[in-house]
């Protein structure tokens, strides 16, 4: 916890002692943002307290039971693996001295209802030749000419927008106009689908990779273009943590501790202090009120306006709504049969497409659910391609709009139960998972107050949203953002990514104040470890 605790007069300041040399940093938020700000302030000497609310690290990254074993219910892609190692590296070990990341040796397979099937891996010419295979030569060579054009564009968009803490308009712009043949894909008002359907001749393809505008909460239909980047991002490798993706949560929270932070579980901060438009402490739900002269907050940016004790200096509404995409997700343990597709039918992640990209977008796009969208699978126990015995661990993502405030959800009992649509692809499990198995959008806005359900904060869609998401300054002096709704955006790397420019900017910042001594003081307390293991439970978030 933090070194000191206040008790305040409202007639004296609340601006703590500045004579510290040493002085607390709070961050409220155990997800990936803030572990990863945490792990690089306590690494360079700095007395860090992350609050969390819920009982275990990671936010969104968490788990719930199942009879095969905790199943991870958040995210299942790791990517960018450098982000991570190099995380570590600040730290003074490294990535597999704590963590098995086993690189997939399909990043994901794919069927469609026509009998179609379609295996990617981090090899581009294999790409080429089973594109080539399963939808002929003219496919190949779209493919080849996509996969060169985004992965120029993902080059050309790295350092100036998504390495940097605040998006470079002008270095993307320069990059751009030094490679011509990404300028198509940077036309405003262009969108993915409009700009697949240019590249790409087969419906197919155009399907596959419309898709990854959704692994940023985008809808194809009026994401920009340029989020056909999101695919090299996974073409580079995708790995699968030994343990599960919480196990990588949890090993990050050890890490933080290691090096002489801490981590408050089942702590919930009911307000920011501020004085003088600059924050001064926390206010716990407890009524204890922490003095520290900085916060990094790790949590939906939407959320901060309501957390804030004076009138909101927060981002801006255009910086957090529209909101992105939602999800209905299951998780649940369960025997495949050998009828069907088969045993090996899955890879660690399988898709089944809808019938029609239109009739699954275009309801999202008016903020309705599709009623047979495609259906993500993350099989968690085939790591290594094989199908284990038994009952195993799955998680099914769905598609759906985030909830309307005030808006109860109504939708979900008139959709195709999930196991019903790939037992027409020929996939047949058992049991069938049941209602208590599904974790809806209006759940997810319950685990992550004031985000509507929305799992990836300010929508990508439009061509000005890279450039709008909140940066990790806020107008509060002392105030930073850290996590998947601050830029660079969503995903397990990028989130890491704004934890460390919330940790740059932090010490970075001269912090200068009125030195006002507080009316009362007592002495902080030692503690042991706060960490538990992340809690099995559907009812709680992060």
């Amino acid at each position: 916890m933090c070194k000191l605790y206040w008790t305040v007069s409202h007639k004296e300041s609340r601006i703590p002692d500045m004579s510290f040399d040493n002085h607390s940093i709070a961050i409220i938020g155990a997800g990936m943002g803030g572990l990863a700000a945490a792990i690089r302030l306590a690494a360079a000497g700095r007395d860090v307290t992350v609050y969390e609310a819920h009982g275990w690290p990671g936010g969104k990254m968490r788990t719930v039971p199942s009879d095969a074993g905790p199943v991870d219910a958040g995210p299942t892609v790791l990517t960018l693996r450098d982000v991570l190692d190099d995380l570590f590296a600040a730290a003074g070990t490294a990535t597999q001295d704590h963590l098995t990341l086993n690189a997939l040796p399909v990043l994901a397979r794919h069927y469609w209802a026509d009998g179609t099937k379609l295996d990617l891996t981090h090899d581009a010419g294999q790409n080429a030749d089973a594109i080539t295979q399963a939808f002929g030569a003219r496919a190949g060579h779209d493919f080849a000419r996509f996969s060169a054009e985004t992965r120029s564009l993902f080059d050309a968009f790295d350092a100036p927008i998504m390495r940097r803490a605040t998006p470079s308009v002008l270095g993307a712009a320069r990059a751009a106009l030094a490679n011509p043949k990404i300028l198509p894909w940077l036309v405003p008002g262009r969108s993915l689908h409009s700009m697949l359907n240019a590249r790409l001749s087969d419906p197919h393809l155009r399907q596959l990779f419309g898709r990854y505008a959704t692994y940023v909460g985008g809808n194809p239909l009026l994401a920009p273009a340029v989020l056909g980047l999101v695919w090299q991002a996974e073409a580079a490798g995708v790995w699968a943590v030994k343990g599960g993706m919480a196990r990588l949560a949890q090993t990050l929270a050890e890490c933080l501790e290691r090096l002489g932070g801490r981590l408050r579980l089942h702590t919930p901060v009911a307000r920011i202090l501020t004085e003088k438009g600059r924050a001064t402490g926390l206010h716990l739900a407890d009524g204890s009120e922490i003095a520290c002269r900085q916060i990094i907050f790790n949590g939906d940016p939407a959320a901060l306006p309501y957390l804030l004790d004076t009138p909101p200096k927060a981002p801006k509404p255009r910086q957090t709504r529209p909101r992105s995409l939602s999800a209905r997700v299951w998780t649940f343990a369960a025997k495949v049969a050998p009828t069907g597709l088969g045993r090996d039918a899955l890879a660690y992640h399988t898709l089944f497409f809808a019938d029609d990209t239109d009739a699954e977008f275009s309801p999202l796009a008016q903020g309705q659910t599709p009623p047979d969208p495609t259906i993500y699978v993350c099989a968690q126990d085939r790591a290594q391609g094989v199908a284990p015995d038994g009952a195993e661990r799955f998680q099914f993502i769905l598609n759906a709009p985030a909830t309307r405030t005030g808006t109860p959800e109504t939708e979900v009992s008139c959709q195709t139960h999930p196991c019903d649509r790939l037992a027409r692809f020929g996939l047949h499990l058992t049991p069938r998972p049941g209602p208590d198995s599904l974790t809806t959008p209006a759940m997810f806005a319950g685990l992550f107050p004031r985000s509507q359900g929305a799992l990836y904060g300010l929508s990508p869609n439009g061509a000005q949203a890279t450039f709008l998401r909140p940066t990790v300054r806020t107008r509060v002096k002392g105030l930073y953002l850290a996590g998947g709704g601050v830029h660079p955006g969503a995903g397990v790397p990028m989130a890491l990514m704004s934890g460390g420019h919330a940790a740059a900017a932090v010490l970075s910042d001269p912090i200068s104040a009125d030195r006002s001594a507080p009316t009362g003081m007592r002495g902080g307390m030692s503690t042991g470890s706060a960490i538990v293991a992340p809690v099995p439970s559907r009812s709680s978030g992060s």
